[in-house]
């Protein structure tokens, strides 16, 4: 699969120099999809852009058609991860209310349980703030045919944690420095890591928080640590440039998707997940059902013996 034209974003990424080394590895990359892998990190958007290189909101009658497209794909790539033993891990980080948890929930939508797993850890308890950072993540790598997915991840540590004064410079230099090795080790065993950061306005995050307020069913996503971070903008934007300073490392770059427009994000980060992919369609065939058997002497017991759950809206369907 083609990723469509990706922009660089010479604010925020690290520029890698090209040596001779470097660009044999770019023209053969082990986990398929070289265009990227010693390049400076881009902003994920394959979409057309407005002349004045605004985009306009995605159409819901093509979000929905293009993304039930992408969801066969990715069951298509599941099939052959199983297959083949493949193991990915796929890392979502960035602002609050950026849109992390609506694209998880796209990914993960038609896939098999099974084989892929959600990881959102919550405030590690008094045991783990005793181990060594990485350990209750290391827990939950994945085996051989599996796909983890962590909403929210180790970056915990150079985002959050130091902005809110959570942990010591000290520790915050310690993951600096050990993250990278920890990462060169997982791709040369084998596991393919993507690591993509959710990048939203201040205007867009605004609005998303006050519909969260407004919305009884989904003002459990705001947290006070959401309105407490959100005074703290410019901290966080400098703690995301440093740690993508230290962490953009060629074997496990980081990948910015632009979220203002939800649909747009979602799209296209499936996209791109799947052209990292050398995966080919290795879905079975249709099964072929035979004529049910016969049920013998068996009866279902009366229906005033069961107990069914009232059905309210009953006289609105017909």
């Amino acid at each position: 699969m083609e990723l469509g034209a990706a922009k660089s974003n010479a604010s925020t990424m690290v520029k890698h120099k090209k040596t001779k080394k470097n660009q044999r590895h770019n023209a053969s990359d082990q986990h398929g999809g070289s265009s990227d892998h010693y390049q400076p990190s881009p902003i994920l958007d394959d979409f057309a852009a407005e002349p004045e290189g605004r985009h306009s909101k995605l159409k819901r009658k093509f979000y929905e058609k293009e993304l039930a497209r992408l969801q066969v794909e990715l069951v298509k790539m599941q099939y052959w991860v199983k297959h083949t033993g493949y193991r990915m891990i796929l890392l979502f980080e960035g602002r609050d209310a950026a849109g992390k948890g609506g694209t998880i929930k796209r990914v993960t939508e038609p896939l098999n349980p099974r084989g892929c797993r959600v990881v959102a850890l919550g405030t590690p308890s008094d045991q783990e703030k005793s181990q060594w950072y990485f350990q209750r993540y290391v827990e939950h790598f994945p085996s051989a045919g599996e796909i983890v997915l962590f909403d929210r991840s180790w970056y915990n540590r150079a985002g959050v944690e130091k902005v809110m004064g959570f942990c010591s410079d000290a520790q915050v230099e310690e993951f600096m420095h050990s993250c990278p090795f920890l990462e060169r080790m997982l791709v040369r065993n084998g596991i393919r890591v993507l690591k993509y950061w959710f990048s939203v306005s201040d205007e867009e995050q605004e609005a998303r928080f006050r519909s969260r307020i407004e919305d009884p069913a989904r003002r459990w996503k705001l947290s006070p640590m959401d309105l407490e971070s959100r005074d703290r903008w410019v901290e966080f934007s400098q703690a995301k440039d440093t740690m993508f300073a230290r962490t953009n490392i060629p074997e496990a770059p980081w990948f910015t998707v632009e979220a203002d427009d939800k649909r747009r994000a979602r799209l296209n980060c499936i996209r791109h997940i799947l052209s990292k992919v050398p995966y080919v369609d290795m879905t079975p065939d249709p099964i072929q059902l035979s004529p049910r058997k016969e049920g013998g002497n068996y009866r279902r017991p009366p229906l005033n013996e069961q107990f069914f759950v009232p059905d309210h809206y009953r006289d609105q369907l017909d």
